[in-house]
């Protein structure tokens, strides 16, 4: 008793614990970003679509090239390649060698302006022929592409001007027998080409600034194409940057059009059902069955897109027109599960209108199944838009897109190909063609009796 105090005998409070709400109510909208932020991979994605949207849009103001621009001295260049380039004399024309020549050599030194052969008569020559080949010549003596054709030993040199591009050569002088075909003696040479420019060149093109003096010797460094550039001469960096805009243009605005009209169709279907649902979905289905490339053609004549014009507003009209039906069918399947839900039969209750149980308790809670169909109508689209325009209805040329900004570069770009004798394969029927003319205006008959 004598550890009792006061305190012990005051009353007690009339405070009553309950149970109580332990997550705050959160919008729709609110949850899902909660859900999103704990999702590290769609937040890697979401990142990686940001870091692409800013090369699209601002990439063009930190890299301000023309895409449609040329740059001939820089055809099928990788990316990291030299941009050193000797400036040399103006070209003035070759007469032959004024000195004597014991073997196959070169007259002077090999650059992109010219390449200078001069030899002395092979054994048992009745004339020689001239090759040019992209590797070393081995056993099976694959000379290469022929450039030129004598039909006698007089004229005992010869240059190269075509189609010269910084690297290595090899040029091979064989003997003609008196049949006119290659005999089996044959000189080869190794040919380092080096990439050269004039004074007036490389001031015309900006590759010199204003007041800097150069001279014939010096170097200077032609434009910068961080990716290269393609077979015209392209800067594909700057190409990439284009298409990529042409590309999700295509990409993000038909999908959400079409998209948004099957949402719209598919919740009236959904909520009114009965006769008017089955009659909106047979029309639906009937869409479906409408060949898409068929009415693309037909889209693009009713525009009056000729051949070689861009068909980018038919091929919009034309998605949007027939592919709503996927997502009307899947808004449906939710409108219809949702109306029969409790809430949905409470807002009813107390007189709700139609409208306000569409777009306040319907559509907010298929936005999920909205959004997925998004996210893969989205490849769908750049997909279709490749297609078309990879077969001529779509994109037009010179106009760049991610799915045909380069036609086929495996068969223009050397630099491309997975190894060297496909890459053989691949520049021989190029090079032929170029130097078919050349060979045949080359030739010399030999003198009647």
């Amino acid at each position: 008793m004598s550890k009792l105090t006061a305190a012990d005998f005051a009353p007690q409070s009339n405070e009553h614990h309950c149970h109580a709400l332990s997550r705050p109510s959160l919008s729709y909208w609110q949850d899902a970003w909660i859900r999103l932020k704990s999702n590290k991979r769609a937040l890697a994605s979401g990142y990686l679509i940001i870091g692409l949207l800013i090369f699209t849009l601002l990439g063009p103001l930190l890299w301000p090239v023309n895409s449609s621009e040329q740059d001939l001295d820089q055809l099928s260049t990788p990316p990291g390649s030299a941009r050193s380039a000797l400036i040399i004399p103006d070209y003035e024309p070759w007469a032959g060698p004024t000195t004597t020549v014991t073997e196959l050599e070169l007259a002077g030194s090999a650059t992109t302006q010219s390449v200078r052969l001069q030899w002395t008569s092979l054994p048992e020559a009745n004339g020689h022929r001239v090759y040019r080949n992209l590797y070393p010549v081995g056993e099976e003596k694959a000379y290469g592409i022929p450039m030129a054709e004598f039909f006698d030993n007089n004229t005992l040199y010869f240059e190269d001007r075509l189609d010269l591009s910084p690297g290595i050569y090899y040029y091979s002088v064989v003997a003609l027998a008196k049949n006119r075909r290659p005999a089996t003696e044959a000189a080869t040479i190794r040919v380092d080409v080096l990439r050269s420019t004039t004074v007036d060149e490389a001031i015309a093109q900006g590759l010199v600034e204003e007041g800097e003096e150069i001279a014939v010797g010096d170097t200077v460094n032609v434009a910068l194409h961080p990716l290269g550039t393609d077979y015209l001469g392209r800067d594909m960096l700057a190409r990439l940057m284009e298409g990529a805009r042409v590309s999700l243009f295509i990409g993000i605005f038909a999908p959400f059009l079409y998209v948004l009209m099957g949402v719209v169709y598919g919740s009236i279907a959904g909520f009114m059902g009965g006769k008017v649902d089955q009659l909106m979905m047979r029309f639906a289905d009937f869409v479906v069955a409408l060949p898409f490339l068929l009415f693309m053609i037909l889209f693009k004549i009713s525009f009056g897109s000729g051949p070689g014009e861009s068909g980018i507003f038919p091929m919009l009209v034309a998605m949007v027109v027939l592919l709503w039906p996927a997502t009307a069918r899947l808004v449906r399947g939710q409108i219809m599960q949702i109306r029969e839900q409790g809430y949905v039969e409470a807002s009813k209750l107390l007189g709700a209108k139609s409208s306000y149980l569409i777009l306040r308790h319907m559509l907010p809670n298929t936005l999920g199944v909205v959004l997925v169909t998004l996210t893969f109508e989205i490849p769908r689209a750049i997909f279709t838009e490749a297609f078309l325009s990879f077969i001529g209805m779509g994109v037009a040329p010179p106009t760049p897109s991610w799915g045909v900004g380069r036609p086929r570069p495996h068969l223009v770009d050397p630099w491309r190909c997975p190894s060297s004798a496909t890459q053989h394969r691949m520049r021989r029927p190029r090079e032929h063609r170029r130097h078919s003319s050349r060979r045949h205006s080359s030739r010399r008959e030999p003198p009647g009796p």
